[in-house]
């Protein structure tokens, strides 16, 4: 585990702003509004809110969440990456702070404008943290672990995880919380697929008359392998190569930067990818 001080300033930086965001947000927002989001967090405010309802105690948020957290945050260090799970325990724990130490001064009574608002500013914070290389905790760590390590599919996990703390939350509080947390959860989702694109792909059909140079810069720009197709164009009848290839869209402008270089006569089409089946090579954390 290498140190880059300067990097590694600016990503704590950052790490600590989304911390400080969420926890705001959580305080302001999801509390305010007796919402549930999903993962540990919701599981986490599930259980607060319960033993504050049934035994009258008023446990703090942290030290539930932390606990929520010890088995998912082994996880991050036995097989995604130190760095990253050290960072994400620093954004888990400030977090934490931040939810217990701020006043409850919800902006509006209204429980569908904190809903919206709320997963609006909670799905930046998320971005911010996403970005820089680092996660809220929880059922984060586990999608990571199941996608990278298992080649698994962790929608339907996260997904079930999700729908079982709405029907608690619906039974003990009431459904329109739960209802409510439904629209929660998809202002923060939007938010993340719009401005997080890692785990999104692009994929790129390539016409060039330099095929083997076109698949090194493809290769060296983002690690995707490239397949080469021969073909002829239909107008002048020549021999050309037609590359595919897939990559994460938050790579896929350098890379067609890359083989505008070294073939400025490239035909390139990109494609959004909504399905992918097979092995596909993800950056691993550090």
């Amino acid at each position: 585990m290498k140190f880059k001080p300067k990097e590694d300033l600016l990503r704590l930086a950052a790490v600590l702003a989304a911390a400080v965001l969420a926890g705001v947000c959580l305080k302001t927002f999801v509390k305010a509004a007796g919402l549930f989001p999903g993962g540990a967090t919701g599981i986490a405010l599930l259980i607060q809110g319960a033993v504050a309802k049934y035994a009258g105690i008023d446990i703090p948020y942290t030290p539930i969440n932390l606990a929520l957290n010890v088995i998912p945050i082994y996880i991050g260090f036995r097989y995604i990456g130190k760095k990253f799970t050290l960072y994400s325990m620093i954004l888990i724990v400030v977090m934490g702070v931040v939810t217990d130490a701020v006043p409850a001064y919800p902006l509006t009574d209204e429980p569908l404008l904190l809903s919206i608002f709320g997963g609006i500013i909670f799905g930046f914070a998320s971005c911010i943290c996403f970005h820089f290389g680092a996660t809220t905790g929880g059922s984060d760590f586990i999608a990571i672990f199941l996608s990278r390590r298992k080649n698994y599919d962790s929608f339907n996990v996260t997904l079930t995880i999700s729908i079982i703390i709405l029907v608690i939350a619906g039974m003990m509080f009431g459904w329109d919380k739960a209802l409510y947390s439904i629209i929660y959860q998809y202002a923060s989702t939007q938010v993340i697929h719009t401005f997080y694109r890692r785990y999104q792909q692009e994929t790129l059909i390539i016409v060039t008359d330099h095929p083997n140079e076109v698949c090194e810069e493809i290769f060296r720009t983002s690690g995707h392998d490239a397949t080469i197709l021969h073909g002829e164009g239909a107008y002048k009848l020549q021999p050309k190569g037609v590359i595919y290839s897939v990559v994460n869209r938050d790579e896929y402008k350098s890379v067609i930067n890359a083989v505008r270089k070294s073939d400025p006569g490239a035909f390139v089409n990109s494609v959004k990818t909504d399905f992918l089946r097979g092995r596909f090579y993800n950056r691993p954390e550090d």
